[in-house]
């Protein structure tokens, strides 16, 4: 057990737990378990812990091979996975787009103010005057009696085949730097180009999070893989650690998100 936990920091001990728990089930009672959606890093994990085991397999799927957010589908090695497994719904907002712009934090948070879990919802994405989201199948009926407004606009649902999910068009930029130490102040001043003064209280405030987890503590080690967002400056990846310079610094790849 301590040889998987050594592999992933402190804070994740707990979904590795749920990992493990969820192999058993399949592996126990011989049927497939369907996880809530999972960001890319709970992935990692999963992909991790079921490894290369022969007896459960995991498949992941949501709504589009582009997406960032999956459901998890852990199933015996004889079972044929369908797209329809992971039980999927697309929906349009419908809204008069001629008077009101929609956001992210709008969409989402207006969802959540719903009573439903983040875990239920996948993908939001906008495309000009058009916006869609995927959601966990077994909520679409409560969104279609409950979900009618974003803050004061009135909207409406209209259900769409997956085929028709708008494409993602997220660009991203190399940036290679030079950093005196990983700590998160440090890392984040380096990729934002603000100062430490400025984005540590950003970090105490939890504005800022690391693999889509808020963290408050500005000393908090990043690692290679790790991706960061802060609100208002956008999202990024530290794509590489390529070691340290002849002035001790680290030389880092990062995939700027625009």
């Amino acid at each position: 057990m301590e040889n998987i936990y050594q592999h992933f920091r402190k804070d994740e001990r707990h979904f590795i737990d749920q990992v493990l728990e969820w192999k058993e089930t399949v592996e126990h009672h011989y049927s497939p378990k369907l996880t809530d959606f999972l960001d890319p890093r709970e992935q990692e994990i999963v992909s991790s812990v079921i490894g290369e085991h022969l007896d459960v397999k995991v498949a992941f799927f949501g709504g589009a091979e582009d997406t960032e957010r999956k459901r998890a589908f852990l199933y015996p090695d004889y079972y044929q996975v369908e797209q329809e497994d992971f039980k999927l719904t697309l929906f349009e907002i419908q809204y008069a787009s001629k008077f009101i712009q929609l956001q992210h934090r709008h969409v989402l948070g207006s969802m959540m103010g719903l009573g439903l879990k983040r875990a239920k919802f996948g993908d939001i994405r906008f495309h000009d005057d058009v916006v869609q989201f995927i959601c966990a199948a077994e909520i679409s009926d409560y969104l279609k009696v409950n979900f009618h407004e974003i803050g004061k606009a009135k909207i409406n649902l209209k259900e769409r085949s997956l085929t028709e999910f708008i494409v993602s068009n997220e660009e991203k930029q190399e940036l290679v730097t030079t950093v005196a130490s990983m700590r998160l102040d440090v890392i984040g001043s380096a990729i934002y180009n603000i100062s430490r003064q400025k984005i540590q209280p950003l970090i105490e405030n939890g504005l800022v999070k690391v693999n889509w987890k808020p963290v408050e503590e500005t000393s908090f080690e990043c690692r290679e893989g790790d991706t960061l967002s802060i609100r208002g400056f956008g999202r990024s990846k530290i794509t590489s650690v390529e070691g340290k310079t002849k002035k001790d610094r680290y030389k880092i790849i990062i995939s700027k998100y625009k």
